[in-house]
């Protein structure tokens, strides 16, 4: 029996679960340097890009590739910690926040992600972080690095706003960090080894979906492909176009929340990972994403209200719910 879904975005991600065809594509790779003096051009590029595809890529961010390293050896030594340490501090029913692993069902396939993964959602982190005995200094240099992805995704959000006739700094306000019910989250990923397929079947490391949030920022790790993308403008097409991993890039995607704040003006991306073939790299992959979520008493409606309006916390938990069902039964 097909099961029914409440939002609209999760009854459209429900009919992507199956292999379907993969093309070629030019990604689009926007340019961030010199942000103050070229914003009309930069906002320009990425409004053409959020809205043909959803999708793009960011080059000359701000982000040292020193600090992109350094964030993935933080993963390193977390993922590497015992099954039974990690275990210590499991995500809560219903939140954002601390680590699982396999308990990820995709609305499109109905089967477990094989990943295991560890949230950082800053107000939800009581006894959720790793002690100094355990992890060295881990906590402060992981927040270091989500304070550079929430600078980043500013600047990039701040765009839309001029372009969707927000003030400037309305996301900026909408995402602040020093407000409690602040809920924006860095996702440490580690996506177990593999035997290779020929055929992809039904198990993926990550089934098609469109994210929760506003935007999101993937890092990905050089030589750690698996990245599919079916762009929102050609998403009935259900072809898939593989993105070469490259460390010194963000892969960014648009988001549930902002494509419905937008009035489906910005194109929510479908992304998988899909299983290595044995001809591939079979071993982990690993990520780091952050994903913008406005704070939960953000009310979400569009200047054109298309969609009645709902909160950010009410829109996100729905999608968590979704998403955990089994795991927060």
């Amino acid at each position: 029996m097909t099961q029914s879904y409440a939002l609209e975005e999760l009854q459209r991600e429900s009919t992507f679960g199956g292999a379907g065809s993969e093309a070629e594509r030019e990604v689009p790779v926007i340019d961030l340097s010199n942000f103050e003096e070229r914003r009309e051009q930069i906002a320009d590029e990425l409004w053409h890009a959020a809205t043909e595809i959803g999708f793009f890529q960011l080059k000359n961010h701000g982000i040292a590739r020193s600090d992109i390293d350094a964030a993935f050896k933080e993963s390193d030594r977390f993922f590497n910690l015992p099954d039974d340490v990690k275990a210590q501090w499991p995500r809560p029913k219903g939140v954002n926040a601390g680590y699982e692993t396999r308990s990820q069902i995709r609305p499109s396939t109905g089967t477990a992600d094989e990943k295991e993964s560890y949230q950082i959602t800053q107000y939800h982190m009581d006894g959720l972080w790793p002690t100094e005995g355990e992890l060295p200094n881990f906590q402060d240099n992981i927040l270091s690095f989500e304070q550079q992805c929430w600078e980043v995704g500013m600047k990039v959000l701040s765009c839309f706003a001029d372009k969707l006739g927000f003030e400037r700094d309305f996301f900026t306000k909408a995402h602040d960090p020093k407000q409690s019910d602040y809920q924006s989250t860095l996702r440490l990923l580690h996506y177990y080894p593999t035997e290779g397929v020929t055929e992809q079947g039904n198990i993926w490391r990550a089934g098609a979906h469109t994210d929760f949030d506003c935007l999101t920022l993937l890092f990905q790790h050089e030589g750690h492909g698996g990245l599919q993308v079916c762009p929102g403008k050609d998403a009935d097409t259900k072809q898939w176009t593989s993105i070469p991993p490259i460390a010194d890039v963000i892969t960014c995607n648009i988001g549930d929340m902002l494509m419905r704040w937008s009035d489906d003006q910005l194109k929510s991306n479908l992304h998988r990972v899909r299983l290595p073939r044995v001809d591939e790299y079979c071993g982990s992959r690993y990520s780091v994403a952050f994903f913008c979520q406005a704070n939960k008493t953000q009310m979400i409606q569009g200047p054109n209200k298309h969609y009645e309006p709902i909160s950010a916390e009410d829109f996100l938990n729905q999608r968590i719910q979704a998403n955990f069902a089994k795991a927060d039964r």
